[in-house]
């Protein structure tokens, strides 16, 4: 492993700090690092209260550097795509995935074409406009969201440092408050729908440590228009990674930058997955005091495990939940989603 590790920061690029953005470039694909994930979430209602929440995700694994590409044919890019769907009021949960080489054209993240796609299913970007569009056997999505604030780089100079040494880090991208709405399809019932929703774009080359087993990680929309980002990277004993960190954003957009000294998040409950037996806490006590702030997070559908049927990724829990203020304020009140890996067994990114 300490090989392959070597050979990939030699063939490949590091996220480093000093790292300079560039929209709407920065959007798309990142050819020269080794992985590249696009992740969308959010929580929708129909008219009538009727709840739902989504996952749209693209990964990206790099085989070779784009210029040792010979023919369109060569596997360079492997695409990866998950899509679920979670219907909070039958407690259902619905999920598949696909997995495409990116030549010719079957999958991609095209500045150029405006888009990131895998087969039919696709992100595409039309002027401050995201149109996301997903069909499966018995559910499909369609929707159109615009970003009420502009896009935010989490960390510190650029990179997300993820553990110790150089290059472990990835830039890390989040659009952290995308309101719109459109059409679901569950079970042949279409479904008029609004809400928000969130998407993280990161890229890097290597970020984990032998000795972590996965992540923590929330997006949290409170009611009174701030947003919270907050990963726990966890070690193989259980305990926080010291470089465990998250952001707070504030009305205006503007970014804060919490280490794990500023925040806790403490497992109240726990699921075990019927399927892989994994154990996930489904409720959790959060607390930044620097914001005076302490929150109950919670889920209404315990069962949103994303399992991988064809074993092409890690199995991990993916949900919609709820944010509760412990101090009864309406205002810190809030939806978001919660994602936790490495419970099945450690997770592995090179």
């Amino acid at each position: 492993m300490k090989h392959l590790v070597l050979l990939a920061a030699l063939v490949f690029d590091l996220a480093l700090p000093g790292y300079r953005f560039q929209f709407p470039r920065d959007h798309f694909s990142h050819p020269h690092f080794q992985t590249e994930w696009w992740y969308y979430t959010g929580n929708l209602k129909t008219h009538d209260g009727r709840r739902f929440g989504f996952e749209l995700t693209f990964f990206r694994k790099a085989m070779t550097r784009p210029e040792k590409r010979a023919t369109a044919w060569d596997v360079d890019d492997l695409y990866l795509a998950h899509f679920a769907l979670s219907d909070i009021n039958d407690a259902r949960f619905y999920s598949t995935e696909r997995l495409n080489r990116a030549g010719p054209g079957l999958a991609g993240a095209s500045l150029a074409e405006q888009r990131i796609w895998n087969g039919n299913w696709q992100v595409r970007w039309e002027g401050n406009h995201q149109r996301l569009q997903a069909v499966a056997g018995d559910f499909s999505l369609a929707l159109d969201l615009a970003p009420q604030k502009p896009p935010l780089i989490h960390g510190r100079d650029g990179i997300s440092q993820k553990g110790e040494g150089r290059g472990h880090a990835s830039h890390y991208i989040s659009f952290t408050r995308l309101a719109g709405g459109g059409e679901i399809t569950v079970q042949g019932q279409r479904y008029q729908v609004a809400g928000t929703a969130w998407m993280d774009h990161e890229f890097f080359t290597h970020q984990l440590d032998p000795g972590q087993a996965g992540w923590d990680w929330m997006s949290i929309q409170l009611e009174n228009n701030t947003e919270l980002m907050l990963f726990r990277l966890r070690r193989q004993d259980g305990t926080p990674d010291p470089y465990s960190a998250g952001t707070f954003i504030d009305r205006d957009g503007r970014p804060r930058h919490l280490a794990l000294r500023d925040f806790s998040l403490e497992p109240l409950e726990t699921w075990t997955s019927p399927t892989t037996g994994a154990r996930y806490p489904v409720r959790w006590k959060i607390r930044v005091p620097s914001l005076a702030l302490e929150l109950d997070c919670s889920t209404p559908l315990a069962a949103q495990e994303m399992v991988s049927p064809r074993h092409t990724g890690p199995n991990y829990w993916e949900g919609a939940v709820t944010y509760q203020s412990r101090a009864g304020s309406a205002a810190a009140n809030g939806v978001g989603y919660l994602e936790m890996t490495g419970y099945d067994r450690p997770m592995r990114l090179e």
